[in-house]
């Protein structure tokens, strides 16, 4: 078997929100339909994937964001599905995500495939006031929420082969407003961009 080695370059373009942010990691290679929907069925086969991510250890609040998705193509059609779930905490914030994903393939050429797809997620919202210290207590704008449930929907795009891939995807083109009780909005969802690609190279091929 060669040895092969993953080289790939991925970068991200983040709108900034008021608080809230799409769950964040440090490498997009293997939960690619996390924040792209036309990955679904890409790979040919059922595929699955787990991840579990914590930043800054030790510290009260740190990040923490857990995920696994299944995708697969559909029996012998241009089709792909794939779900997905997401818990991402960050302070005093608890966000749980179910996402479900459907693609469309087509061959551009002998190597490469086009995939477009689109995303439909669910999203519950918890923030919890005490793990804050407002300067006021009673503050209408500090309030706690529990399961605030809103909609969204994404769609993306992918250029793809068995070396090479080039992504581009929005998740969640709804701007999303956390409400409290007196419809105070205190978080803010902002649509984020994606941009990601990659390239396999052979070891036993390079020259040193």
């Amino acid at each position: 078997m060669r040895t092969k080695l993953f080289f790939f370059v991925i970068m991200f373009v983040t709108v900034a929100g008021y608080a809230q942010q799409d769950a964040q990691y440090t490498q997009y290679m293997y939960n690619t339909i996390n924040i792209n929907p036309a990955y679904a069925g890409s790979r040919g086969a059922l595929s699955i994937f787990g991840l579990y991510r914590t930043q800054w250890v030790g510290l009260d609040g740190a990040p923490v964001t857990s995920s696994f998705s299944v995708n697969s193509p559909i029996n012998n059609s241009n089709l792909g599905v794939g779900v997905s779930l997401v818990n991402d905490k960050i302070g005093p914030t608890n966000e749980n995500n179910l996402s479900v994903d459907l693609s469309y393939t087509v061959q551009t050429s002998a190597d490469f495939k086009l995939s477009f797809g689109i995303k439909g997620t669910a999203n519950l919202f918890n923030l919890d006031i005490n793990k804050l210290n407002p300067e006021f207590q009673g503050d209408p704008q500090f309030q706690d929420i529990n399961n605030k449930f809103s909609p969204n929907i994404g769609a993306g795009v992918y250029w793809h082969s068995d070396k090479a891939y080039i992504g581009l995807s929005v998740p969640n083109f709804i701007e999303t407003n956390r409400y409290d009780d007196n419809d105070v909005a205190i978080y803010k969802d902002k649509i984020n961009y994606y941009l990601m690609g990659g390239y396999v190279f052979d070891l036993d091929k390079l020259q040193y």
